[in-house]
């Protein structure tokens, strides 16, 4: 029915299209103006709604970079309850700043992370103290003309028809793949077949000559709330996973491949978690009536999570990371180098 309804809207789809289009035609002739700056800016983006990675490549950045440069990072903080401009701190929490960003903060302490609807007042604030910023999901920010544009696209939206909202997933027009300097395609399976990467390159080419990488998710070990690591495999279990993330097919997948039985308390991405959904959580995990079993989330989830009402129960979430496929990464990481050192 949901399906059915939204071919029905193709006509808003079109009219969504050609103001879409029309916005990006007025910033490319510069009758709308972009505001660049002397500080590098990396901007990590995507064209669809839903989870394309962009998160764990922010982290990869960090990673690679944190150690050379003083590193800031800058997000909108979406879901937030607060506006303008926040410094993010360990203590903060998710209505405040955000999941993704509190995420950042409290994985990476020592980096500056900041959150800002409008990026360049963002970048204004951190130019002076920091080597590079790196902005999560600002592609679509025209305002801001930035030093690398880093494009995601998430491997099965490749494989659909290509529309624009509300028909399609996209929110913005594919040709806008022409800004980017390096496009990932994430998600993708280890063993993607010749056909496939050609399919993805016919549809990418007649946009872009950028350099293509394909990567695909690698999950980690679960940990708790103090971060000490589950000690056991995660076969064979029985596993209450709850979640709010854009598309938690793949982890669901992942964790069916490994033989475990897993019950799925799915909700909205970014949901704000309530003290009744918790109940309903920790009384599906009471009802298994089995000591082995474990209570799962995602690390954005965790961010949400009021950890006390769980002091007493098995909880965990479970790390990701991007993994290149056919030994990319040094070629990945020699154009991030590059670019830092050109600025």
């Amino acid at each position: 029915m949901i399906l059915i309804l939204r071919w029905i809207l193709l006509p808003f789809s079109l009219i969504y299209h050609l103001i879409i289009w029309g916005r990006n035609l007025l910033y490319d002739k510069q009758i709308l103006k972009s505001k660049s700056f002397s500080i590098p800016t990396i901007v990590i983006g995507n064209l669809a709604i839903g989870g394309t990675g962009k998160s764990p490549m922010t982290e990869y950045l960090i990673r690679l970079l944190k150690e050379r440069y003083k590193v800031s990072t800058l997000s909108r903080g979406y879901g937030r309850k607060t506006k303008g401009f926040r410094w993010v701190e360990t203590t903060s929490t998710a209505l405040e700043v955000g999941d993704e960003p509190l995420q950042f903060k409290r994985k990476f302490p020592d980096i500056t992370v900041a959150v800002s609807e409008d990026r360049c007042k963002g970048i204004q604030q951190l130019e002076p103290h920091h080597d590079l910023v790196i902005l999560d999901d600002a592609f679509q920010h025209r305002k801001l003309k930035a030093g690398l544009y880093i494009l995601l696209f998430d491997y099965p939206s490749l494989f659909k028809p290509i529309l624009t909202l509300p028909t399609g997933d996209f929110r913005d027009v594919l040709s806008s793949t022409r800004r980017a300097d390096l496009i990932i395609i994430t998600k993708c399976p280890a063993d993607i077949s010749d056909k496939n990467k050609a399919h993805i390159e016919h549809i990418i080419r007649k946009h872009s000559i950028s350099p293509i990488f394909y990567t695909t998710i690698d999950y980690d070990q679960p940990r708790d709330v103090n971060n000490i690591t589950y000690p056991y495999e995660l076969e064979n279990k029985e596993i209450v996973l709850f979640c709010g993330i854009a598309n938690p097919s793949p982890l669901l997948k992942y964790l069916l491949d490994k033989g475990n039985v897993v019950h799925l308390h799915q909700f909205a991405d970014h949901h704000n978690y309530t003290h009744a959904d918790f109940e309903k959580i920790i009384q599906a995990y009471q009802k298994l009536n089995n000591e082995n079993a474990i209570i799962l989330t995602t690390e954005k989830d965790m961010q949400r999570v009021d950890t006390l009402l769980f002091e007493k129960l098995p909880l965990f979430y479970i790390p990701i990371h991007l993994q290149t496929v056919d030994k990319q990464q040094h070629t990945f990481d020699h154009f991030i180098e590059n670019y830092l050192a050109r600025s």
